[in-house]
């Protein structure tokens, strides 16, 4: 950072003419709560934030500068044909997100140093603007020679790969955080400039283009740009741009371009445009009463929230496009979840929630908000997923970056965030929306009210809500009554309930009792409230399983279990037996163990459970266990092993411990050594090409290069076969199968030789592909890939008999 900060020096340059801003109604019927109106003080969101203000944003900003995001800006001042310009053409974004993180952040803990930094930051990013406001430093800094993914013109590749609508996106979303929190207009001059070139440039006028972005997120940024400014032109760009969606040269799923906007009604590509596109929908159905949006947005939700959504809040099942999958394809340990699409998700149920006031919304947002999207980060926030699967045998684990790095940076900007979304107002209604101990100051009708919660919440469901000011006279105070409490896993049949049990909940205002009707999913209080009021809330809390429509075939005869908002899954640190061969009881019981000092603070799940397995003649055993369960948010804190979230109740599903066979028992080597090396002999093989349920091993990014995987035995043996089950993730990925094999054995002088007598080595993909050969009497054997000139291969199971 010092480097940096002795850069701007050298290239500090005057920040354009100052915004004029005017606050404009955000056109929702219910009014949002600012994160700078709430002041979170509870124990399990706190711990969550000052990692973030400790560790996620401090990483962020040093990672920037460690590899080259900050340099990037600092060519794109001084451009030259010398510049070689690598990296991701959305690495811009990085800066501008975690500058918003770090924003929301100096609204609750002010930093003066944290603020003259960003400030420092953003003299770089200055500096590299075009006159005309033009801002992507992937074409800037080497004009002639941009990046590969820029096209040769502005906007020629905008539908594609160039991301300079996202970058406009972020850099708005970024400035606006920045300029709420500390009421400068320094970043927030950048973006209006940057979204006035886009404006001059994009449209159905003379001399304009017309483009839409390929990643979404500027149709939410620049109508928010509009309520801050006050200025049409943003809104009427936020329209233009989805207006004309499946109308340009794009016109396929992946990028929601396959059919216009209005016409859609299921979720389909790329899980986080799709999501950004929606909650941009939202926005601009608000301010412009364009109610096509929001019939469309309505069918796409029913779509995800019926058919396309896990249990864990994620969204998105399969890497291929990081995207949606069909109705009911829900597999486990493929399982995609982008952290991102997890964020993307709050956005649009945030939205649909100021839209039409139900808590179901919320129900769907509060679960993707305590399982799949802080399981993105680390407890410590030093650490990070990508993607967010259910189930896993090792070979996922938190990495400390990704040269793809848009899901820490957005957890940087998501999790400061948080104090935004748990109240709302509608009039002289307020919406208590999230439970946790926080203070905050509100405006009812205009006049000032000020509210205190304190909770345990998530661990128990006890909340009391105290009036601390109330200038309002009258008001309705509107409790959530969360969807679990309810009975309703979500609001569809995709999920139920399957334990029979029946919640209850109770709520008194000092101390007496008070019954209503819930109206649409709200306890409502409507009073003259007083200082010193208290509300109390009680929602029982108890573990339930749960079961899946039929209809989701990666969990039949399955049962998942949650406490509260918390789902909850086995991990191997926790049971000293192989957690795949659990069979669960008919009517579990379990027990709920405090664990103050584990994993930050959790409840354990405990029950009475059986593995089964195979004696040494082959008959299917039994044996009686305890079987621990923890939060899913918290896995994969304690070192690379076995996860499951789906647990087997019925035979059908059930995965007896395989025995043992000489693969499984054998010490791999391979010519490139990474994590997923455990998945070549776990004994599992792909029921068809197309399986993605299972690990598997790959040599990407290598092509076209010969490679190898050996088994050395743990005793001699003869051998005189072998089975490959190749992976093959065509068209999207980068494996096929190989353009040639062979295996070898090692003779008695330690020296490799090709097996004799071969009849077969077969390449087709996701079956066993058996060669048989001349039985050899060795110790290792070597399996030799030649990979094809541009793609790497992979595999799921090497067997040897």
């Amino acid at each position: 950072m010092r480097k940096v900060l002795v850069t701007t020096l050298l290239v500090a340059a005057t920040v354009g003419s100052q915004a004029q801003v005017k606050k404009q109604s955000h056109g929702y019927p219910i009014d949002p709560v600012p994160f700078t109106s709430v002041k979170v003080t509870d124990s399990f969101w706190g711990q969550r934030l000052n990692a973030s203000r400790e560790v996620t944003i401090p990483l962020a900003f040093s990672k920037c500068e460690e590899t080259g995001r900050y340099q990037n800006f600092v060519n794109a001042a001084h451009p030259s044909d010398t510049i070689k310009v690598g990296g991701l053409a959305f690495d811009d974004t990085d800066v501008y997100k975690t500058i918003e993180g770090a924003s929301y952040l100096l609204q609750t803990y002010p930093d003066k140093k944290l603020a003259k930094y960003i400030d420092s930051v953003l003299v770089i990013v200055a500096a590299a603007q075009e006159p005309d406001g033009y801002l992507y430093t992937s074409r800037t800094m080497n004009p002639k020679h941009p990046h590969e993914w820029a096209g040769n013109k502005r906007w020629e590749k905008v539908e594609d790969l160039s991301h300079e609508f996202y970058n406009l996106g972020h850099m708005v979303e970024g400035a606006i955080a920045h300029y709420q929190a500390t009421g400068k207009k320094n970043f927030l001059n950048i973006a209006i400039r940057y979204a006035d070139c886009v404006c001059r440039e994009i449209g159905t006028g003379e001399g304009q283009q017309i483009r839409v972005p390929g990643h979404q997120i500027a149709e939410m940024a620049l109508a928010k740009l509009y309520l801050v400014t006050g200025d049409q032109k943003y809104l009427d760009q936020a329209k233009f741009f989805l207006d004309q969606r499946g109308y340009t040269s794009r016109t396929d799923e992946y990028s929601q371009a396959h059919k216009p906007v209005v016409q859609q009604d299921e979720a389909v590509g790329h899980a986080v445009r799709a999501a950004y596109m929606y909650a941009g929908m939202a926005d601009v159905a608000a301010l412009t009463g364009d109610t096509a949006y929001i019939h469309a947005i309505d069918r796409i939700w029913d779509n995800i929230v019926g058919k396309k959504y896990y249990i864990t809040g994620g969204i998105g099942a399969t890497a291929a496009g990081e995207a949606f999958g069909a109705n009911y394809e829900l597999p486990n340990m493929s399982a995609y979840c982008e952290t991102c699409a997890a964020i993307g998700n709050v956005y649009v149920n945030y939205r649909l929630f100021l839209l039409h006031g139900e808590s179901k919304y919320y129900d769907v947002l509060e679960r993707t908000l305590y399982n799949g999207l802080i399981s993105g980060v680390s407890l410590d926030g030093g650490g990070f997923f990508y993607p967010n699967p259910l189930e896993s045998m090792g070979q996922h684990q938190r990495q400390p970056w990704f040269g793809c790095a848009c899901c820490p940076s957005n957890i940087c900007r998501f999790i400061p965030s948080l104090p935004g979304y748990i109240y709302a107002v509608k009039d002289k209604d307020v919406y208590v929306n999230l439970f946790m101990s926080n203070t905050s100051d509100l405006k009812v009708g205009g006049k000032a009210v000020s509210i205190e919660q304190t909770t345990k919440y998530p661990w128990n469901g006890d909340i009391t809500i105290g009036i601390n000011k109330n200038s309002a006279g009258p008001f309705n105070l509107k409790v959530r009554i969360p969807g679990w409490v309810r009975g309703q896993v979500v609001p569809s049949d995709l999920y139920t309930y399957s334990d029979g049990k029946r919640l209850k909940y109770t709520v008194k205002v000092n101390g007496e009792a008070v019954q209503n009707e819930l109206k649409d999913g709200y306890f409502c209080i409507d009073r003259r409230w007083k200082k010193g009021d208290k509300v109390e809330v009680h929602f029982d809390m108890e573990p339930r399983t749960v079961k899946a429509n039929n209809k989701v075939e990666a969990d039949r005869g399955r049962i998942a279990v949650e406490r509260g908002p918390i789902v909850y899954c086995a991990e191997f640190p926790d049971n000293n037996f192989d957690i795949f061969s659990v069979f669960m009881n008919r009517n579990p019981k379990f027990e709920v163990v405090e664990k103050p000092d584990l994993l930050y603070g959790i409840n354990q799940l405990k029950t009475g459970a059986q593995t089964l397995g195979y004696d040494d003649q082959g008959r299917l055993t039994t044996t009686d266990v305890n079987l621990t369960l923890i939060p899913y948010y918290a896995w994969a804190h304690r070192g690379s092993g076995a996860m499951e979230v789906w647990l087997p109740q019925e035979l059908s599903a059930s995965r007896p411990a395989m025995p043992a066979t000489l693969a499984s028992e054998s010490k791999i080597d391979a010519s490139h050594r990474v994590s997923s090396i455990s998945a070549i002999n776990d004994r599992l093989v792909p029921k068809d090409e197309n399986d993605r349920s299972l690990p598997y091993y790959h040599w990407w990014p290598k092509q076209g290069t010969t490679e190898w995987i050996t088994y050395e035995f743990p005793a001699e043996a003869t051998v005189s076969s072998s089975t490959v089950y190749w992976f093959d993730d065509a068209p999207w990925g980068g494996c096929r199968v190989p353009k040639s094999w062979k295996i070898y054995y090692k003779d008695a002088q330690g020296q490799w030789q090709p097996v004799t007598g071969v009849d077969k080595y077969g390449v087709v993909k996701g079956a066993g592909n058996t060669v048989n050969f001349d039985p050899v009497k060795t110790k290792s054997v070597k399996l030799e890939i030649t990979l094809p000139d541009k793609n790497a291969a992979g595999v799921y199971e090497w067997e040897v008999q």
